[in-house]
């Protein structure tokens, strides 16, 4: 794949894509700082014993985010540009699991430049997150044939 990722006469309905991460606790703390949602229930254990998950879990958004590491490294990759995204939480993540993030080409519409796509995160057999994204995706730029550069004055 060149620099740019793929361009959308590359694209199929049915193509995917897989990102892998196992969440650390330091990947929680370091999500906690960077985004300044500090919800105890992501960083307390004492506290997140006490509500509906027994222990501390990863921010959804933190789940969510390995969706975006798939479309804008592998899926159609860099150049692409995030237009929309929504989100089902499933269940919880928790430091130690290992989530997949896949993405699958649903519907490309040529004109608009838009492509949907399934998203999913997994954490073994279990989906932890379902939704949807739209992505708007480059076109090649069109070359001007020889005999039209001479034509109309572009110089060789």
């Amino acid at each position: 794949m060149s620099e740019h990722g793929l361009y959308l006469e590359d694209l199929e309905e049915g193509m995917s894509a897989v990102f892998g991460k196992t969440i650390t606790d330091a990947d929680i703390l370091m999500f906690a700082g960077v985004s300044g949602d500090t919800n105890p229930v992501h960083l307390n254990e004492e506290f997140a014993c006490g509500t509906a998950f027994k222990g501390r879990i990863a921010h959804g958004m933190l789940t969510a985010s390995l969706i975006s590491t798939v479309i804008g490294t592998k899926l159609p990759g860099p150049g692409c540009i995030y237009v929309a995204q929504n989100l089902k939480f499933m269940a919880p993540v928790r430091a130690g699991d290992t989530v997949r993030a896949v993405v699958t080409i649903k519907e490309i519409n040529r004109e608009r430049r838009r492509v949907t796509m399934e998203t999913v995160c997994m954490v073994g057999q279990d989906k932890v997150l379902d939704g949807e994204a739209t992505i708007m995706v480059a076109r090649r730029e069109a070359k001007v044939s020889p005999m039209v550069e001479e034509k109309i004055g572009i110089p060789a």
